[in-house]
């Protein structure tokens, strides 16, 4: 039996979760019977119940499950009564995280969005498919030394970059291995020319490049892609990069696609907590129980968790091939409507997509 954690949170988590399940279900088609999908609260949701954001039964489940499916955390209003080690996103989220090294964070902006990025549509009008491959654990938000002294009448602040081969190993392997299911393409980002933890990682990269003679791999300056990023998004496929280039790339790379509802993330790691997948969407409370969440990004997160956790490429092919169809198709929740869309709300566009998994089944002669 398969067992997924369920972790709905707070404010749109919980509505986006159930139409990602309801998707997932439906390209499991009757194998889902034997997918056991555990519910657990997190967040504000658990404080409520429970007393703490990450209660110790939380936790359990998903130690003992085989991958975390998770909404979104954070009630601003409220967070502000707490100290900042307590809320939802500190306490819960870098609990699920620890030992999960390899953030996948894809940035896909469908030809029928062009006008809706912040680009020229010509730039974009062939779309965008990038995926970021950020490390998660090390780098500068981990080194030590890390802080503040007093210092000539001021302060001196501190912050250490630290990477080892090992950790560089890991998470470029994970990149090429990402790349080979996609356009054999993998763009390597650091600062070689200044920095002694990016001359180690580009040396590391390079030499593990032999192993994937089918990858055609290159190296790029982070400022260097920062700005190709805008220029001509279509020439990257899949970029591998060091934590903190890969936190600020990421970023830039989400706003290229027009709403942050369609993007997934997942991360994967050591093996010491199962794979966590999110979209990277926040809990919006302004919206909550209001059917105005756009669900496609925990939909799209549900086919990263199929492919990435279980290898199951048909099943996660056939849900982003469905919501490719649903959007050709017209229907839009309000964050990605257009003129001469059709506006459908959250269960809507979940149902849509299911459905649209089942045709894609019957198109290509494939049974469920």
């Amino acid at each position: 039996m398969t067992r997924i954690a369920v972790l709905p949170g707070d404010g749109i988590g919980p509505e986006v979760i159930a139409e990602g399940l309801k998707v997932l279900r439906a390209a499991l088609g009757p194998e889902a019977s034997r997918w056991e999908f555990v519910e657990a609260p997190i967040g504000w949701a658990a404080i409520d119940q429970c007393g703490s954001a990450l209660p110790e039964q939380t936790l359990a489940i998903c130690k003992g499950s085989d991958a975390m499916f998770f909404g979104a955390v954070g009630l601003p209003a409220r967070d502000a009564t707490l100290p900042p080690a307590q809320r939802p996103e500190t306490a819960a989220l870098l609990g699920l995280r620890k030992g999960l090294f390899a953030n996948l964070r894809p940035a896909i902006l469908y030809p029928e969005f062009a006008d809706l990025s912040v680009l020229r549509a010509d730039i974009v009008a062939n779309g965008v498919d990038v995926l970021i491959v950020r490390e998660l654990t090390g780098g500068l938000y981990y080194g030590q030394p890390k802080g503040r002294t007093a210092a000539d009448g001021g302060e001196r602040a501190v912050d250490t970059m630290v990477y080892t081969t090992g950790e560089i190993e890991r998470i470029a392997r994970v990149a090429f291995e990402a790349a080979r299911t996609r356009r054999h393409k993998l763009c390597s980002v650091d600062k070689a020319n200044i920095l002694a933890t990016s001359q180690l990682w580009r040396e590391v990269v390079t030499r593990l490049g032999r192993d994937y003679p089918d990858v055609a791999l290159s190296h790029m300056y982070v400022d260097s892609c920062a700005m190709q990023l805008l220029r001509n998004p279509g020439d990257f496929d899949v970029i591998v990069t060091e934590n903190t280039f890969g936190d600020i790339l990421s970023d830039e790379a989400s706003m290229l696609v027009g709403s942050l509802g369609m993007l997934p993330s997942a991360c994967l790691g050591d093996g010491s907590l199962p794979a966590f997948y999110e979209p990277i969407h926040g809990t919006a409370p302004d919206i909550a129980g209001q059917g105005k969440a756009n669900p496609l990004a925990a939909i799209l997160t549900a086919a990263m968790l199929l492919r990435y956790s279980f290898h199951r490429e048909r099943e996660a092919t056939a849900i982003e091939e469905a919501v490719k169809g649903v959007l050709r198709s017209g229907a839009r929740t309000g964050d990605i409507l257009q003129p001469g869309g059709r506006l459908v709300e959250t269960g809507e566009m979940g149902d849509l997509v299911a459905r649209a998994v089942e045709d894609w089944y019957v198109r290509n002669d494939r049974t469920l």
